[in-house]
């Protein structure tokens, strides 16, 4: 039935790079991926899949379903299409999508037999306010018995672990006065600013090595002789876990709000964007992934282990469903993701081509958990041994 699957993809091929390429020459940014999801959608119901539009009140979020009628596990694939600020589709999202919808059309030329459900979730805006999170929130992946995606790269790479993720805004309330006149008039807000970033560098030595602490001034004041009485930064505080990066959180809260005791201004907090928690990976599916790389020629010796490539909203289903996210080679040299130079590489034939092999190897991975109910009932004892540890 693998080989019917590997048909199903090959003959649909000419059709996912012609997607592929229009959503990479037309990037759109995070909850504005009107003409991508629609692309999207027509193709699912192209494929008699039912589509679920606006999911949750997302514009640009849907969920694709067929139900092969028979009894058998339900798995999700993952969708992601939104692109960079400036830079476009150098995250390789315009592949991520077909990559996933790809997966699903071949996968759907047996399950009539196999029996099960497959379920495509287009999740819009994962670089910032990714949909996975309130979808996860909201179950939609509890009753998912495992979940798929995979990411390009310029390496062969297991699924491994992601960051947690806290976005964090503060606002900074002074009070306005001459510079040079009467600046004792004032209460500078930019001064708060300045020493809510000397207090986190100073409170980076006592972290974990894995913490990452990055932010920006977006707001500092408007004139060199106004004292500013609006000031405004934003944080992302990461970890290895969400246990950690909440405890982390809330050293930089009091950073900030020691910041506004010593000028006098006030202070307001919130959160930017959404949090992601870490990635669960399930070694257990991961190995299955792994199994049809070797047998497509990826030798274990072409994969690489990586630690973690930053935030994933992905991590927030993991801990709803047994998950895995690996890397798929699709492009020969080596370019870090978010770069102009991956995204000029992953528009070329080499990535498409990269595209339709990680396709392939996402529906024989779920083809083989289908038919295998020892395999998915050690997957998911798996994710509850892991569950209860966290």
């Amino acid at each position: 039935m693998k080989e019917r699957i590997y048909n199903t993809i090959d003959f649909h091929t000419p059709e996912f790079q012609a997607i592929s390429t229009y959503i990479g020459q037309n990037p759109e940014l995070g909850h504005e991926e009107f003409l991508a999801c629609a692309r999207l959608i027509e193709e699912l119901e192209r494929h008699d899949f039912t589509v679920e539009r606006a999911v949750l009140d997302i514009p640009t979020a849907f969920l694709g379903v067929y139900d092969s009628g028979k009894p058998g596990p339900t798995v999700a694939f993952l969708a992601e299409y939104d692109a960079l600020p400036e830079l476009g589709h150098a995250c390789g999202h315009h592949l991520i999508c077909m990559m996933s919808i790809g997966a699903a059309v071949g996968l759907k030329s047996v399950i009539d037999e196999t029996g099960g459900v497959i379920r495509v979730y287009g999740t819009p805006a994962e670089e910032t306010k990714g949909a996975k999170v309130p979808m996860s929130a909201a179950g939609l992946f509890d009753d998912v018995d495992f979940a798929l995606m995979a990411h390009p790269y310029y390496t062969y790479e297991r699924s491994g672990e992601s960051l947690a993720l806290d976005a964090l805004q503060f606002e900074y309330f002074g009070k306005a006065a001459h510079a040079a006149a009467s600046p004792y008039e004032g209460v500078n807000a930019l001064d708060a600013v300045l020493m809510l970033f000397n207090s986190v560098n100073a409170l980076r030595q006592q972290l974990r090595s894995d913490v990452r602490i990055h932010g920006i001034i977006t707001e500092g004041g408007q004139a060199a002789n106004i004292i500013p009485d609006y000031a405004v930064a934003q944080f992302y505080v990461r970890s290895s876990s969400r246990a950690y990066t909440n405890e982390v959180a809330a050293k930089v809260l009091k950073c900030a709000e020691g910041a506004a005791l010593q000028t006098g201004c006030t202070l307001t907090t919130s959160n930017y964007e959404y949090s992601y928690d870490e990635l669960n990976t399930n070694e257990t599916l991961s190995a299955v992934f792994n199994r049809n790389l070797a047998s497509a020629g990826i030798t274990e010796e072409m994969i690489q282990t990586g630690k973690d490539h930053g935030s994933l909203d992905l991590g927030n289903v993991s801990l709803h469903c047994p998950t895995i996210h690996p890397y798929m080679k699709v492009i020969e040299e080596k370019h870090l993701l978010h770069t102009p130079e991956f995204r000029d590489l992953a528009m070329q034939q080499r990535a498409l081509d990269g595209m339709i092999l990680a396709a392939k190897m996402l529906a024989a991975t779920a083809y083989d958990v289908i038919t295998d109910p020892a395999l998915l009932a050690e997957i998911k004892a798996e994710f509850e041994r892991t569950r209860l540890t966290r």
